[in-house]
């Protein structure tokens, strides 16, 4: 078989794999609406069904029973009580959206163009099962929006709740973005769309009370560049670490540098582990200069620089920059926190607003 004929084989088994390949991530995806939608169905059946029967202690509790004995066993696995009240408490949340389901289950079927109508739901069913637990009505849309915007597993999914990834989002942000926050989810078009209070670094390793130093926590993320980038938000790309630059003879080392594509700006970030002070605030001004200077485009956004540290002195930050300056000083945490103390803080913030 001579080059050219190779060549042409493998071109064609890439277009053929590539089309296999994408039948069936839609097969799948597709498996999942349908799954979504029948429990959705099941969950609307039983709360009629209750609605419509006796009005005694127990009713519902004694139906699901019965109901689940009786589909476990005709189908298996699948319909086991406590499933059976996640589909009913699925239809009770989500019941606003029955105008929504263009077709009823038993009738999915393709548009002229070959297209599945659009699902009033786009995550998977283990993924509905843990936003039923969150009780906040706000949470919860955030939550689901995030996660079908940027296509979290559901250990993405249950990392960022568990991170109080909502509430660190509001606390950046006026009463006007908090209930943006819950209808749109996380929109990034300004440098304030951007930061998170705290941010949280569990997934280094790092144990809280243990000594370490600036450069171990820096290889600690780039060894974790990956979930680092996951915290960092949407639109991060990872550029450099220790990044030099030389002004006067003198060489200059920023600790991390990233871009993010949505803004169109660079981010450099510099990490604290002691008492942050004027000397830290100044040398992030410095580097930021430097790079809207000599680095950036005409075309690009103003340099952002964020120092990461223990603990935030916001009146020292303040007093030392000047008003709108894109330097920010934001507080780190090697834990998760706790997520009672951040609705605690969340509620305080937006009472004083």
């Amino acid at each position: 078989m001579s080059k050219k004929i190779k060549l042409e084989f493998k071109n064609l088994f890439n277009e053929v794999r590539q089309k296999i390949l994408a039948a069936r991530f839609i097969a799948v995806k597709n498996i999942n609406t349908i799954q979504v939608l029948t429990n959705y169905e099941i969950g609307r059946l039983i709360i009629e069904h209750e609605q419509s029967g006796k009005k005694r202690a127990g009713y519902g509790k004694e139906t699901i029973k019965e109901l689940s004995e009786s589909l476990s066993y005709e189908f298996g696995r699948g319909f086991s009580s406590s499933n059976l009240e996640y589909m009913r408490k699925f239809y009770l949340l989500y019941q606003a959206r029955s105008a929504q389901i263009l077709q009823p289950v038993s009738a999915i079927s393709q548009t002229a163009s070959g297209k599945l109508n659009k699902p009033a739901f786009s995550l998977s069913w283990s993924q509905y099962v843990f936003l039923i637990g969150i009780k906040d009505n706000d949470a919860r849309s955030f939550y689901e929006i995030e996660a079908a915007n940027n296509s979290w597993t559901l250990p993405e999914l249950n990392r960022q709740f568990n991170s109080g990834l909502y509430e660190r989002l509001a606390l950046s942000r006026d009463k006007e973005g908090v209930r943006k926050l819950a209808k749109e989810g996380q929109v990034i078009s300004k440098q304030e769309d951007l930061l998170k209070e705290p941010y949280v670094l569990e997934f280094l390793g790092i144990d809280e009370k243990a000594k370490y130093s600036e450069s171990d926590l820096e290889s600690a993320i780039i060894n974790k560049i990956e979930a680092f980038l996951l915290e960092l938000g949407k639109g991060f790309l990872f550029e450099a670490r220790q990044k030099r630059f030389t002004f006067d003879e003198d060489h200059y080392f920023v600790d991390l540098v990233f871009y993010n594509r949505l803004l169109g700006c660079y981010v450099l970030i510099d990490l604290k582990i002691g008492k942050l002070n004027h000397q830290d605030i100044g040398q992030m001004q410095m580097y930021v200069n430097y790079f809207d200077r000599h680095v950036k485009t005409k075309d690009e956004g103003s340099t952002i620089g964020i120092i990461l540290c223990r603990k935030n002195r916001e009146a020292l930050v303040e007093i030392t920059l000047p008003k709108n300056a894109n330097i920010l000083a934001k507080e780190y945490r090697l834990y998760l926190p706790s997520k009672e103390e951040l609705r605690n803080k969340l509620i305080e913030w937006t009472e004083d607003k």
